[in-house]
C-alpha cells in the first residue's frame, strides 16, 4: 500500500509537471549580465525557495516579500528581486524590449543617474523599475494633455452655434483615457501608501540588510537602509501625487468646458427663442390691424370708397397700428427679461462683522447672484 500510494504521489508530481507553465526568464545581475532561459513554474518557485501562490500574480500592481525575495508587479511586467539578481517573467510578451534590452542592465549596473548606484541591488532593481513605471505614467499625461486642450479650445468658442460632433467624440475618448490614467495613479499611490504605513514592510525590502554581512555592519554604523528605503519609495509617491494632482486639473477643466458649452447652447438658443417671439409679436399686429382690411374688402357698398384718399388713410392707420403694437409688446417683453439686481448689503454688516465674517458673507453673495444670473439666463 506505501508503495502504491508514493508511485500515486510521483505519477502525480510527473503529471504537473509536465502541465505546469512554463517561464520566459530574464535574469539580471549586479553588474548588468544578461541570461535567458525557460523554466516551468514549478522548478522556478521551488529553486527560489516560495510558494507556488507566489507567482500567481493576481494583482495589476502588487509589491510583497517572501523569504527574503521581493515579489513585483507592475502592470504586465512580473519580476522577482534577490539580493544577487533580478528576474523578468514572461519578458517577451511585454513590449518593454527597448527599456529590458537598452537601459535596465546599465541602471542596475549603477552606471545611469539613479539616485540608489552606492546602494544594494534591491534598491537599483526597485528605482529602476518604480522609474519605469512613473515615466510610462507621465508620458501617457504628456500625450493626452495636449489633445484635450486643443479639443476644449475647439469647442469653447462663443462664436460657434453648434457643437462639432466629432470633436464631441475626440473629448470622450480623451476622457476615458484620462480616467484609466486616473485609476492607474491611484493604484500606484495606494500600492506605496500600504508599503510607507508599515515599518516592518519597508525593512523586508531590505533584502542585503539580513544577507550581507557588510551591510548589515553598515546598517549598524549609520546607514539606515529601513531609511533610505522610505525616502526611495516617498520620492515616487510624491511623482505620483504631482501626475494626480496634474490629471485632476485636467478633469476639472473639462468638467468647466462642459459648463461653458451648455452655457454657449442656451444662449444662442434663448436669442433665436427671442428672435421667434419677436416675429410672433409682428405677425399678430399685422394681423390684429389687417381686419380692417378685410372689412374693406367684404364688397359691400358704403360712401368711404367713393373717396380717394381713403386707402392710404386706412393703410397708414394699419400700419401705424401694427408698429404700436409691435413695439409696445417687445418693451413689455424687455421689462420682463431684465436681469434682477444684485442684493444689497447693509452698511451695518459691513461695520459691525469681523473680516472673516465679511469674506463669508461676500462668497455667500456671490454665489447667490452668481445662482440668480444662471437662472435668468437659462429661463432666458
Amino acid at each position: 500500500g506505501k508503495l502504491r500510494q508514493h508511485a500515486a504521489t510521483e505519477a502525480s508530481q510527473a503529471t504537473l509537471a509536465s502541465v505546469s507553465p512554463v517561464f520566459a526568464v530574464m535574469k539580471l545581475d549586479k553588474d548588468g549580465n544578461t541570461t535567458y532561459f525557460e523554466k516551468k513554474k514549478t522548478e522556478l518557485y521551488q529553486e527560489l525557495g516560495l510558494q507556488a501562490r507566489d507567482l500567481r500574480f493576481q494583482h495589476l500592481m502588487s509589491i510583497a516579500t517572501r523569504n527574503n525575495r521581493i515579489i513585483l508587479r507592475m502592470e504586465f511586467l512580473k519580476a522577482v528581486i534577490t539580493p544577487e539578481f533580478l528576474l523578468i517573467l514572461d519578458y517577451r510578451n511585454l513590449n518593454l524590449e527597448h527599456w529590458l534590452f537598452n537601459e535596465l542592465a546599465s541602471q542596475l549596473a549603477g552606471e545611469g543617474q539613479l539616485v540608489t548606484y552606492s546602494l544594494p541591488f534591491e534598491f537599483r532593481a526597485i528605482e529602476a523599475i518604480l522609474q519605469y513605471r512613473i515615466s510610462k505614467l507621465q508620458g501617457r499625461l504628456n500625450t493626452l494633455q495636449p489633445q484635450i486642450l486643443e479639443t476644449l479650445e475647439a469647442l469653447v468658442d462663443p462664436k460657434l452655434l453648434s457643437v462639432d460632433r466629432s470633436k464631441l467624440h475626440i473629448l470622450l475618448q480623451n476622457g476615458k483615457s484620462l480616467s484609466e490614467l486616473e485609476t492607474d495613479l491611484k493604484v500606484f499611490k495606494e500600492t506605496i501608501l500600504e508599503i510607507l504605513d508599515e515599518e516592518e514592510l519597508i525593512e523586508e525590502l531590505c533584502l542585503s540588510k539580513w544577507t550581507d554581512p557588510q551591510v548589515f555592519e553598515e546598517s549598524t554604523s549609520g546607514i539606515d537602509h529601513a531609511e533610505e528605503m522610505e525616502l526611495l519609495l516617498e520620492n515616487y509617491y510624491r511623482q505620483a501625487e504631482d501626475l494626480a494632482n496634474e490629471a485632476r486639473e485636467l478633469r476639472v477643466l473639462i468638467d468647466d468646458s462642459e459648463s461653458i458649452i451648455f452655457i454657449n447652447l442656451d444662449s444662442h438658443r434663448n436669442v433665436m427663442m427671442r428672435l421667434n417671439l419677436q416675429l410672433t409679436m409682428g405677425t399678430f399686429s399685422l394681423s390684429l390691424f389687417g381686419l380692417i382690411g378685410v372689412a374693406f374688402g367684404m364688397n359691400l357698398e358704403s360712401s368711404l370708397e367713393e373717396d380717394p384718399r381713403i386707402f392710404w388713410l386706412v393703410t397708414g392707420i394699419m400700419f401705424l397700428g401694427s408698429g404700436l403694437i409691435w413695439r409696445r409688446l417687445l418693451s413689455f417683453l424687455g421689462r420682463h427679461l431684465e436681469p434682477p439686481l444684485p442684493p444689497h448689503v447693509p452698511a451695518v454688516l459691513k461695520k459691525s462683522q469681523p473680516a472673516a465674517a465679511r469674506a463669508e458673507i461676500k462668497n455667500n453673495l456671490k454665489a447667490e447672484t452668481f445662482g440668480l444670473s444662471r437662472s435668468t439666463l437659462t429661463n432666458q
